[in-house]
């Protein structure tokens, strides 16, 4: 038998379920886990829980809702013979806490479903930053989650600082990683491209074995110009422990020049003197304005032309 026979799992070939004959005995220990539920949440899970214990009853595990504490609580009861089935029934009340519908929790139950609750509200530092990348995650009209959506065949919801996504287990490893790529302000339609592209790869049979590097594009980061320098930069003083001098005042230029001593005469005086100053040196601007017209021009001196012999 050819080795790359051995490796390769035969298309539609699923786990055989697990029954009670799997295990006749049942389980010899009691197992309960339990979560907290904000306070939004309430009204809706209060509504839906009828659903939910039906659900979980086929799997005989017990559900209770406690709206005092508020507080979601699943236990195995005798008659559980799948020791996973509490694990499922811890993840299916997570998930309702996290705003996930009902109608995609119960899928949860099944075996070949799995969920992930990826924490993204510590990975950015900046509120701002924060709000901005997890936007992009969810693109224009949530497009973005959409696309995302389709390619990995999983449900995912952004709720808050956590993003939910319930599906296979290949779909779950690449939800994962464009989540936290688009975290550290990788977008998120990079890493959609590259899925398209294995998508298609793996519809052909002679593919499957090959390495897809050649086929898969590689973007490269595009240092940005550096930022212009301003023209005006402005330098920070020396510190000095001492304060700025005082401005002098009008009196103190007064007494440096001597005008404090003058008497009032002598400073009336002196301001008309001053004011006429002035008048005479505009009054000798202007008669040179009106002088320049009477200047005459300088004429071009003429050039003899000698005559040709």
């Amino acid at each position: 038998v050819d080795e790359s026979e051995l490796l390769t799992v035969p298309d539609g070939w699923k786990e055989p379920a697990f029954t009670r004959e799997d295990n006749p005995k049942g389980l010899l220990e009691e197992s309960s886990f339990a979560t907290l539920f904000p306070k939004y949440r309430e009204a809706y899970l209060k509504e839906c829980w009828p659903l939910v214990q039906k659900a979980l009853g086929e799997h005989y595990v017990n559900a209770m809702l406690d709206l005092i504490e508020g507080s979601m609580t699943v236990t195995t009861t005798k008659k559980t013979f799948d020791p996973y089935a509490i694990i499922r029934a811890r993840d299916l009340i997570k998930l309702l806490a996290r705003s996930v519908p009902f109608e995609q929790v119960f899928r949860i139950l099944q075996d070949d479903v799995a969920c992930d609750i990826i924490k993204i509200g510590s990975l950015v530092r900046k509120r701002d930053t924060f709000i901005k990348r997890r936007g992009r995650l969810l693109g224009p009209k949530g497009s973005t989650l959409k696309a995302l959506e389709l390619l990995t065949n999983c449900y995912i919801m952004v709720q808050g600082n956590t993003v939910s996504a319930l599906g296979p287990f290949s779909g779950l490893k690449e939800v994962r990683k464009v989540v936290l790529d688009t975290m550290k302000n990788i977008h998120p339609i990079y890493n959609i491209k590259t899925l398209m592209i294995k998508r298609e790869l793996s519809k052909d049979p002679e593919l499957r074995s090959q390495s897809w590097e050649r086929f898969l594009p590689k973007f490269k980061r595009k240092n940005l110009k550096k930022r212009k320098e301003p023209k005006k930069k402005n330098t920070k003083k020396e510190y000095t422990p001492f304060p700025p001098p005082q401005p002098e005042s009008q009196i103190d230029k007064e007494l440096a020049s001597g005008e404090y001593f003058l008497k009032d005469r002598q400073k009336k005086r002196k301001q008309v003197e001053e004011i006429k100053a002035k008048q005479a040196d505009a009054i000798k601007k202007r008669q040179e304005e009106r002088n320049k017209a009477f200047i005459p021009p300088k004429e071009k001196p003429v050039v003899k032309t000698k005559k040709g012999n």
